[in-house]
């Protein structure tokens, strides 16, 4: 009986405690919480790597022969393959088709992509595209099974001081979870080579390895990807707001590549005579040299003359800003102008559109002042054409920079920065793929002879 009693006492005072307990542990389950145990199983682990050849230290540029003997005397020892690898994180964002979002920045062009599980799951992902201007990649997994994906939410209300989550794998260590506030928005900032506007910038602590891994809000929705581009940030986290992601989305699963905004202007800075001219007094703006015939500028009503003082939110001071504003917007962007004329300012609206490939000839002699064929028989004949694929030069206006440094008809065309010209289709794609950038690099071959020319556009 006296057993009884003690055990009973026991039970007595353990229930109550086990039930403050279970309701302590209710109250300390708050939204953050409860978002991050929604949220996590969609966040995955991105390895990249790739197997990179050491060149030994006895090596003498282009002498051949001086290598080979180096080579033979020394090697395997001196010449190493090495692996290089980077860490990221990832989100699911569709868990029926395995579509990954993460930053471009996070892989590595060549070698093998893995993705780890919150569940220690790995996969070997493949990727559906990528691109640089807007640091994003869509990889894509394959599972027998729905996998857990994240609601996306709208970047287009986030409020200042409001509180986010980031969840990643900073320096290797697996979903781990900061927590801050929505510092501001709007944010440009540059990182070597690239300038990347309208970033979400947040107190919560993104490192090396967040970057790709998810932004959200206090109920678990998706609002921005994480981005740790800019070194000298402390205390400082950056991310892609998800409404500019999912334009960029589209695109990469639809299409491989980010259908490039076409607008159909030319533009340049003015100076201090021009201004005073206009009678537009002030350091912005840029001004409408040209307007192509069928563009969405034309179809809105801008005309030569008109300056530009701002695209959307953003002011223009510069031809520079304007070309890096356009590499913001993708086609079927509803964009708007505002426009300085006869005296008044007033805003235009169009909708960007993809540049037809039935233009790319106009687009060949303005930017390059060539025309270009495909290489026959008798071309290979007249012109002693070694070069087995490409585009030959069949026409070229004498006051282009091309004929200017030497390039002539019957010249061929390789290759437009990292795009290997085959036909004219290719062509026509590399002209209009980087119509917008200010110059482009061209591999031309005469003969047997190959060389590199760098054209300002």
């Amino acid at each position: 009986m006296k057993r009884k009693h003690v055990l009973m006492s026991i039970l007595i005072i353990l229930i109550p405690s086990m039930a403050i307990s279970y309701q302590d542990a209710n109250l300390r389950r708050d939204a953050v919480v409860k978002a991050v145990e929604t949220v996590s199983p969609a966040v995955v682990n991105i390895s990249a790597e790739e197997e990179v050849q050491a060149r030994h230290p006895f090596s003498f540029g282009n002498h051949s022969l001086f290598d080979s003997f180096f080579r033979d005397f020394f090697d395997p020892g001196l010449s190493r393959k090495y692996k290089r690898t980077t860490l990221g994180s990832g989100v699911i964002i569709d868990g029926k088709r395995g579509y990954i979002l993460t930053n471009e920045h996070v892989l590595l062009r060549t070698g093998t992509i893995k993705v780890i599980l919150k569940d220690e799951r790995e996969f070997e992902a493949h990727l559906i595209g990528a691109d640089p201007d807007h640091d994003l990649a869509v990889l894509q997994i394959e599972s027998k099974e729905n996998l857990p994906d994240i609601s996306m939410g709208n970047s287009s209300d986030i409020m200042i001081g409001e509180t986010v989550i980031a969840i990643g794998n900073p320096f290797g260590f697996e979903h781990t979870v900061t927590r801050g506030v929505v510092s501001a928005l709007d944010r440009t900032i540059r990182s070597d080579d690239r300038i990347f506007r309208n970033f979400i910038q947040t107190d919560a602590s993104i490192n090396p390895g967040n970057s790709g891994g998810p932004l959200l809000n206090i109920n678990g929705e998706l609002i921005g990807i994480n981005t740790a581009i800019y070194a000298k940030a402390q205390g400082i986290g950056f991310a892609i707001p998800i409404n500019k992601a999912k334009r960029v989305i589209q695109d990469l699963i639809k299409f491989g590549e980010v259908q490039k905004a076409w607008i159909g202007l030319s533009i340049q800075d003015m100076d201090e005579r021009i201004r005073s001219y206009l009678g537009l007094y002030g350091s912005r703006g840029v001004i409408v040299t040209e307007v192509m015939r069928r563009s969405p500028a034309s179809k809105s009503g801008i005309k030569e003359g008109d300056v530009i003082l701002q695209i959307g939110k953003q002011e223009i001071m510069s031809s520079a800003d304007y070309e890096a504003l356009l590499n913001d917007i993708t086609a079927n962007e509803d964009v708007s102008f505002v426009v300085f004329r006869d005296g008044n300012k007033q805003t235009i609206h169009m909708k960007a559109s993809v540049f037809p490939e039935d233009l790319a000839e106009e687009l060949s002699a303005t930017l390059l002042g060539i025309q270009v064929e495909e290489i026959s028989r008798n071309h290979k004949k007249k012109y002693r054409i070694a070069a087995n694929s490409g585009v030959m030069i069949s026409k070229i206006h004498r006051s282009s920079y091309l004929a200017r440094i030497g390039a002539d008809v019957g010249d061929v065309i390789l290759q437009i920065n990292e795009v290997v010209i085959k036909d004219q289709g290719d062509y026509q794609k590399a002209l209009i793929k980087y119509r917008n950038k200010t110059s482009v690099l061209i591999l031309i071959q005469r003969g047997f002879d190959q060389y590199y020319i760098r054209v300002h556009l």
